[in-house]
């Protein structure tokens, strides 16, 4: 019995001194991509209409400290016609959930800001205006590779 006592607990330290893996962080490059292929999907979702990409990005921003950041953004017509602003905002949240981790940093007004932490980006849905989709989007400040 003692010796099992004396087992579990030199378990229980090792398993306490064992560092646990930290996930790795996406590059700004990376979470980039992932930024471009959101945005361009959750238009396709609530629109049947070609999007207009309004920033292709493709370029790092510099942040500090020796990271950067990517941006993109797109927008798209709708054609339902009975929609204001924060509705169509609230029908780009639907479809995001559909597809990726998002969650909410704000919804105050009719635009909504949204944050993955496990993607590293996040996504403005500003339609400002009636029959137009808009979001725009951001990476975190990451490592640029």
């Amino acid at each position: 019995m003692l010796v099992l006592a004396a087992l579990a607990a030199a378990v229980t330290v090792a398993a306490m001194a064992t560092p646990v893996p930290q996930e790795r962080q996406p590059t700004a490059a990376e979470a980039g991509a992932t930024l471009k292929k959101h945005v361009m999907r959750l238009l396709a979702e609530v629109s049947n209409e070609p999007f207009h990409i309004t920033d292709p990005s493709g370029k790092d921003i510099l942040c500090g400290g020796g990271e950067v950041r990517r941006t993109f953004a797109a927008s798209a017509v709708d054609h339902s016609g009975q929609r204001d602003a924060r509705t169509l905002n609230i029908q780009m949240v639907a479809a995001v959930n559909e597809f990726a981790d998002y969650h909410f940093t704000n919804s105050e007004g009719p635009d909504f800001n949204m944050s993955s932490d496990s993607t590293k980006t996040s996504l403005h849905l500003n339609s400002v205006g009636e029959r137009r989709y808009s979001v725009r989007g951001k990476t975190f400040c990451l490592s640029p590779s």
